[in-house]
């Protein structure tokens, strides 16, 4: 039962943790591009085609 009063919280707080770092990676736009890296593993040189992200790719403005 003791084994509870330990376990518990420290599950609460690391929750808490991961979801705070979630939040701050999505707010400075860490998931903002998923494209480019898959596309960027099919590229054997750094050409212009290969460093372009798919909204540069379909016309639009970055």
């Amino acid at each position: 039962m003791t084994v509870l009063f330990i376990v518990f919280p420290l599950a609460v707080l690391l929750s808490g943790l991961a979801a705070l770092a979630f939040i701050w990676a999505t707010g400075r736009g860490q998931f903002d591009d998923l494209d480019t890296p898959a596309v960027r593993l099919l590229c054997d040189d750094l050409s212009e085609g290969c460093t372009k992200t798919a909204s540069q790719r379909n016309g639009e403005k970055p």
